[in-house]
């Protein structure tokens, strides 16, 4: 027992109380001890009498409390009771942190913290060799077992970064004994390392993977070895060490189409979610592992064309009619209504999707079905079952659906008492008395159909040994279910969008609302998670859409119409006093549209009179503002809509004609606008005014915004990434911030890589062998043209391709032949990227019976047309290339060379049974 050290000068201090002699106490207390032995009940009531006494009457009995603690120690050992044997546990972990960072432990048991991090083991750093060593210990008893993960934590104990993947266990061995001292020596998990514990691979490609007949046979030993001679050979499967392979780490290779994009002999002109099992029949023969698809969520929101846009989703839950198959919904068809499904086929049968003729057939084809089968499925437990699970959203959907139809608009704002969501309107509204209840009913008939028939294609896909990978969109219509269900989560007057890239010089407004993430993360975003475990239902994998917006937003204003006058959210904006501090000091005149007279006498001629009196204010002498009635983007282009194709020259002039955006909801902040210098109210501005403006430009754009981001991503995307175990990628093209890839690093996030949007800024064409290995590496993407159309389109771009990467200095081919596709298909096969992942149109070009359709009509999507239809349709069934073996064959034949996975293939230590780490452990069998 440790002694208590007096005081200065030898003795306790001073007590006011005289009149209890410290003495006295000391004398009594060891015969009180002794009479509590008969009594032992008693000893921690009376231990507790002490403890009040001490507290409130005299510090000097701070020794007679020692004296009781000792005698009584002791006195109880005599009686046989045995004190608790403690062992010493000394953690260590080499990590770089930086200024204000620290490390700590925070586990299962109370000794480190019961998983509250504030109160977890904090550890103290040593610099050892090149190494910065954490360390820390803590007492224990023998037998101690735990969980306990480490923590990189701020000055005041909030978590910086977490480590991924499972949780650490201790168990200590029965031969620990009282006293030891046990180290224990650990590495920092990485989330890359965490990505095979993932479900992707460990409930799709890695499963099910022993085979028995490698099982090494065990033979008697018949020689005596001393320990030191015996080594013993092992399989380590592990991220580290290649999972496995002792050659290279693993990679697979996948296949992107969207399900629209499908042809089928079973399809109503459209692809449909059952073919998913003829696609990953057609994968597995092609040696890929993955299948990838674009956003499947309903999105009929405009009950037209205008919903083929498949990242605008009415519901996040729900998924889309376009996608079920009729025939499917019943075994017991009558004639009739299979005859409609006969001639609804040839007729939709067409070179495109016909977006709304498919879906009203559809739609009209299961009206009638569901009338014949409703109570059979409605009163089956399996119904029961789907609707109890998913109620949460099913619901508030099929109301959504019905008040859309009934008021004729999705916009809800316009359903009068329905207009703010309820509970208690939303239970009336669902309710089995009502008039409409069939109406409700049948959505509810149609979302599990779809979901059992999408459950079926990813249960056949993970047999095949083949991960269906989702996509997450960035955001949903203003015109949704959820943003009528939870409005509080998403800023109403303003949309999102991207600043002018190489996708659009103008930038890309997509309308949605931009998210309330203060008010999310007030339930730990519950929202994202309960998206991301619906995701889970079907797919092993997904890609987050604009993962860039995690980090922070390109948001516009409500009455924007292009991408150019947003600004960055969160963000660091310029004050009214920084901005004084440089010497600018004229705001309106940098914030307004700059229009002179001498520009409009320019453009106009003798007209600009007209054109003045029309549109424009003189709001100072030959300085022009637009009128109330156009003074935004979407007023200045109703305005035109009949006017001259020469006064079209307005509609640009608000968004550009400006250098700095002022902040909508505080006047005195203030953003640069994107590309300021390609204004003309930049150009007219003195020197001085121009270099300060470009380096608060430069510093607002790739400065001091970086810390700000990454905090906000890692209070997000850690969310998203542990509300499920599917794999995750993100779609990180555009303006990268600096601070984006090592944060995807550090959650174990993997890229995305398209050649001819290197990420480079200095290079024209990427250059695949040199990619990263957590990255998915294509040649092409839905949201640029195709490996052949891309090759068509600029005649000098595709001789500086053909010079620089293929290395030639002839001619190149005016088309994409079959060996020009190969040898960019195969330089992204043989990257080192863990995926790589092509579109089915830039395979097919491999084959020249595949390329007689034109280019241009192969593209998704073109991310300039905010109106884009969305219906390319491939022009030959997957029934037809399942038939093909020599397309299979060349593709296959590409996987396999390169070195990636492959279904079938024996991955890692299973591939051969020679192929085993030797490795000595000290001499100790």
């Amino acid at each position: 027992m440790p002694s208590l050290v007096p005081a200065a000068g030898g003795a306790f201090p001073a007590s006011p109380l005289r009149s209890l002699p410290v003495v006295d106490v000391a004398f009594l207390l060891p015969h009180l001890a002794v009479a509590l032995l008969i009594h032992p009940f008693l000893l921690h009531v009376f231990i507790i009498i002490i403890i009040i006494i001490f507290f409130f009457f005299h510090p000097l009995l701070i020794p007679s409390l020692l004296l009781v603690s000792r005698h009584c120690g002791r006195m109880a050992n005599l009686s046989g009771k045995k004190s608790l044997n403690t062992v010493t546990l000394v953690f260590k972990l080499p990590y770089y942190t930086q200024w204000g960072q620290s490390l700590l432990i925070a586990g299962s048991e109370p000794a480190l913290g019961s998983w509250n991090v504030k109160q977890g083991l904090s550890l103290s750093p040593v610099h050892q060799g090149n190494e910065l060593i954490w360390s820390g210990r803590v007492s224990v008893v023998t037998g101690f077992t735990c969980q306990y993960n480490y923590y990189v934590v701020d000055d005041n104990k909030n978590v910086l970064r977490s480590e991924s993947g499972e949780k650490r266990k201790l168990v200590l061995p029965e031969g620990v004994q009282d006293g030891d001292v046990v180290e224990i020596r650990d590495w920092w998990q990485d989330a890359s390392e965490a990505l095979f514990l993932r479900s992707a691979f460990k409930n799709v490609i890695f499963n099910g993977s022993e085979n028995a007949k490698r099982e090494l046979k065990t033979t008697p030993l018949n020689k005596s070895l001393e320990p030191e001679d015996i080594v013993v050979q092992f399989i380590v499967s592990c991220p580290r060490l290649g999972a496995g392979s002792t050659e290279s780490p693993w990679r697979g290779a996948g296949v992107a189409v969207p399900i629209f994009s499908i042809r089928s002999n079973e399809d109503l002109g459209v692809g449909e979610f059952l073919d998913l099992k003829l696609l990953v029949d057609w994968a597995v023969n092609s040696g890929f592992h993955l299948v990838q698809l674009l956003p499947i969520n309903d999105t009929s929101v405009h009950g037209m064309w205008w919903d083929s846009y498949p990242y605008s989703s009415l519901s996040v839950f729900a998924l889309h009619p376009l996608y079920l198959r009729v025939q499917a919904l019943s075994d017991a068809i009558p004639g009739d209504i299979k005859d409609e499904i006969s001639q609804a086929k040839k007729q939709l049968d067409k070179k495109d999707v016909d977006y709304e003729a498919s879906l009203a057939s559809k739609l009209s084809i299961a009206r009638k079905i569901f009338k014949l089968e409703k109570d059979k499925v409605l009163n089956s437990s399996s119904f029961k079952q789907f609707l109890s699970e998913n109620e949460e959203w099913l619901k508030p959907y099929a109301a959504f659906c019905f008040l859309r139809d009934f008021f004729e608009t999705s916009d809800h704002s316009q359903w009068g008492r329905f207009s703010q969501f309820s509970k208690e309107k939303l239970d009336k509204l669902v309710s089995e008395g009502t008039l409409h209840h069939d109406v409700i009913c049948f959505h509810y008939y149609i979302q599990y159909h779809l979901y059992m028939q999408l459950s079926e294609a990813a249960a056949y896909a993970r047999k095949k040994k083949v991960i269906l990978k989702g996509d997450l969109p960035i955001g949903v219509d203003r015109n949704s279910v959820d943003t009528w269900v939870y409005p509080t989560l998403f800023r109403m007057n303003t949309a999102t969008g991207a600043p002018p890239d190489y996708f659009d010089k103008n930038g890309q407004n997509w309308g949605f609302p931009t998210y309330n993430w203060e008010e999310m993360s007030k339930d730990n975003y519950g929202w994202w998670r309960a998206r991301l475990t619906q995701m889970a239902k079907y797919f092993t994998a997904y890609r987050i859409d604009h993962i860039l917006g995690f980090f922070r937003i390109w948001e516009l204003p409500d009455h924007a119409a292009t991408g150019l006058v947003g600004k960055f959210r969160p963000s660091i904006a310029l004050s009214q006093e920084e901005l004084l501090s440089e010497g600018l000091w004229d705001f309106d005149r940098m914030s307004r549209p700059y229009i002179l007279q001498e520009t409009l006498e320019e453009k106009f001629g003798s007209f600009w009179t007209v054109i003045a009196a029309n549109f424009l204010n003189e709001y100072k002498k030959q300085h022009y503002e637009f009128k109330e009635d156009c003074n935004t983007e979407k007023k200045i282009i109703a305005k035109l809509k009949n006017s001259s194709e020469k006064s079209l020259w307005l509609e640009k002039e608000d968004s550009i004609q400006r250098v700095l955006i002022r902040d909508p909801e505080d006047s005195t902040k203030f953003y640069p606008r994107f590309n300021q210098e390609d204004t003309s109210s930049f150009n007219d501005l003195d020197e001085h005014s121009k270099n300060i403006l470009r380096r608060l430009y430069y510093d607002y754009y790739f400065a001091r915004q970086e810390n700000l981001w990454r905090q906000n991503a890692l209070k997000t995307l850690p969310v998203l990434l542990n509300s499920s175990d599917m794999l995750a990628c993100g779609e990180d093209l555009g303006l990268i911030p600096a601070c984006v890839h090592p944060v995807m690093q550090e959650l174990g996030l993997i890229g995305l890589r398209i050649q001819r949007m290197p990420s480079e800024p200095n290079l024209e064409f990427g250059i695949p062998s040199q990619y990263s290995y957590m990255t998915v590496c294509a040649p092409s993407c839905h949201d640029c043209s195709t490996l052949r159309a891309w090759w068509e389109e600029d005649g000098g771009r595709r001789s500086r391709f053909y010079q620089t990467v293929i290395g030639s200095d002839d001619e190149p081919p005016s088309h994409c032949t079959p060996e020009v596709a190969n040898f960019i298909v195969k330089q992204h096969f043989d990257a080192p990227s863990m995926w790589a992942i092509f579109p089915l149109q830039d395979l097919l070009a491999l084959k020249d019976k595949y390329t007689t359709r034109p280019a241009k009509e192969e593209t998704i999507n073109d991310p300039t047309n905010p109106k884009h239809y969305w219906r390319f349709r491939l022009h030959v069934t997957l029934d037809s290339l399942l038939d093909d073996k020599d397309i299979q064959a060349t593709i296959k034949e590409l996987v396999t060379s390169s070195g990636r996975s492959f279904p079938g293939k024996v991955d890692g230590a299973e591939e051969s049974g020679e192929k085993l780490a030797k490795v000595q452990l000290n001499g100790k069998p």
